[in-house]
């Protein structure tokens, strides 16, 4: 799965630290996540989605169909 994490993030001026902190989660997770080698589950993508004021689909896109 592809997203924007990352560029909100910086936007933001957050480290993956600060964004895990505020997410629960490491900043491991979120570097996981930003690299897309792990998908987050629904609960912790609709955190993210509130977190940055946006909608799961603005933030995560499926790879699917691409090309």
């Amino acid at each position: 799965m592809k997203n924007h994490l990352k560029e909100l993030r910086a936007e933001r001026g957050w480290s993956q630290n600060a964004l895990g902190e505020i997410l629960g989660v490491s900043r491991q997770s979120v570097n996981a996540i930003e690299t897309g080698r792990y998908d987050p589950s629904l609960p912790l993508a609709f955190k993210i989605a509130r977190v940055f004021d946006l909608k799961i689909e603005d933030i995560f896109s499926d790879d699917e169909g691409e090309g």
